[in-house]
């Protein structure tokens, strides 16, 4: 999302900031994950959830070509959920942790205001003078009460729609990635766009993957969505919620979904199998597709702006180093070459991953995907992240986002009516918020 860097300041609203989590079983011995042999060669644990992309854009390799001495040992979860509940399990153990760990968005309230004391202040590291390489927003985010920083942005999550331009061909629909933007100006666009694709398609092929995804990206375009500013829990009353919700259950009522819970391997699947016609695309699954639905899949799938008036984000991460790590230092200093701008431009050319360093916007503000039907996404995305609301973060996000989309599970899988399926939604933020 590019621009001068010093205009960027001021006119980028890249919206709350992420911690990737990175959780599972690193390698190496005791809290530390870390090991080193008795030449002083040093072994880097990375635990993440879902697709940085740092491996695939080969990152890691010219990391360790800069730096003899260092391996880097990445492990990852593919569901974030699963990551961060065995990540609380290891944080409260205090073993078994990576020297580097990953954040998401909706987690990063609970890190700094209840569990900054299980992570190293990467200000006393030397990140300090790295603040002005990102948006107030996102360093705040990761920025405790007393000033302390656990952690360093890595992407943002501006969103669009990614689609199938042959499985619209067969069901008679436009392609053009401009007349589409103006046929699904709206959500009800959108879902009317889905039903025609249904009477063509049949059974063979969803008009989306699924409703607690639709759910996602239509509730990322709202700046309070579970917390007010004061930190109140306001979901259950927030119209901008309901409205989601609403849409969502619709959606599964006209039978839209493909009913694929994400990140399942069904899920994975059907991003080759022709399963779904579109997905809500923030910039982070342009990588994940290519993994999926590798190369058979290029130059099937292109990318367009999002329905509804507004430009939204959906998640966004972090890194962060744990207490108890053998080699903060060397974990910090990975972490601050993969966060910095020449970097972040990298992975988003290779993988999709929008910056959340103002020095790498301007540079990927040209940037087309030939994976995307050569999709403008520099422009695409840029003009989402900068128009993205500055999202407010509460403790319990997370919790709160996944009891929803849960609920959203049970409607289109189950049939579950919407009331009832709200009911579970209350009674789930209830055991999980406490």
């Amino acid at each position: 999302m590019p621009t001068a860097r010093a205009a960027r300041r001021a006119t980028f609203r890249l919206g709350v900031v992420a911690l990737a989590g990175a959780l599972l079983a690193a390698c190496g011995s005791g809290s530390t994950g870390t090991s080193a042999d008795k030449d002083g060669k040093v072994t880097i644990t990375v635990d993440l959830f879902g697709t940085f992309g740092y491996k695939e854009a080969g990152l890691y390799d010219e990391y360790e070509k800069l730096h003899p001495g260092v391996t880097i040992k990445q492990s990852s979860t593919e569901n974030e959920a699963d990551y961060w509940k065995a990540l609380q399990t290891r944080l409260a153990g205090g073993g078994g942790l990576a020297d580097v760990q990953g954040i998401e968005v909706g987690r990063i309230a609970s890190v700094t205001q209840q569990q900054a004391d299980k992570f190293e202040d990467l200000g006393a590291l030397g990140a300090a003078d790295l603040k002005d390489d990102f948006s107030p927003a996102k360093w705040a985010a990761a920025t405790t009460a007393d000033g302390r920083t656990l952690g360093l942005g890595t992407d943002v999550g501006p969103e669009a729609i990614c689609y199938r331009t042959d499985l619209f061909e067969q069901a008679g629909l436009p392609t053009d990635r401009t007349e589409l933007a103006q046929k699904w100006a709206t959500w009800d666009g959108y879902l009317e766009l889905g039903r025609q694709y249904k009477a063509k398609a049949g059974a063979k092929s969803a008009w989306l993957d699924s409703v607690g995804s639709l759910y996602s990206v239509i509730v990322g375009q709202e700046k309070e969505r579970y917390y007010d500013a004061s930190g109140k829990l306001i979901y259950d009353g927030n119209a901008a919620v309901r409205t989601a919700w609403d849409l969502s259950v619709k959606a599964a009522r006209d039978g839209l979904s493909a009913k694929l819970a994400q990140w399942t391997p069904a899920w994975n699947q059907a991003f080759s199998s022709g399963s779904f016609a579109t997905i809500g695309c923030p910039a982070w699954m342009l990588g994940y597709i290519k993994g999926q639905a590798g190369d058979a899949g290029r130059g099937t799938w292109d990318i367009a702006p999002l329905p509804g008036g507004a430009a939204g984000n959906w998640g966004w991460s972090y890194l962060a180093v744990p207490k108890g790590s053998a080699h903060a230092k060397e974990a910090f200093a990975l972490v601050k070459w993969l966060t910095a701008a020449e970097q972040q431009a990298k992975l988003f050319k290779k993988q999709g991953s929008f910056p959340s360093n103002i020095g790498a916007i301007e540079s990927v503000r040209d940037v087309t995907d030939p994976y995307f039907s050569d999709a403008p996404i520099g422009r695409i995305f840029g003009a989402a992240a900068e128009a993205s609301p500055v999202q407010v973060l509460g403790v319990h996000d997370g919790d709160v986002n996944q009891q929803i989309t849960n609920a959203l599970g049970e409607v289109e899988r189950k049939g579950t009516d919407s009331a009832t399926a709200w009911s579970h939604v209350r009674k789930g933020v209830e055991n999980a918020v406490g």
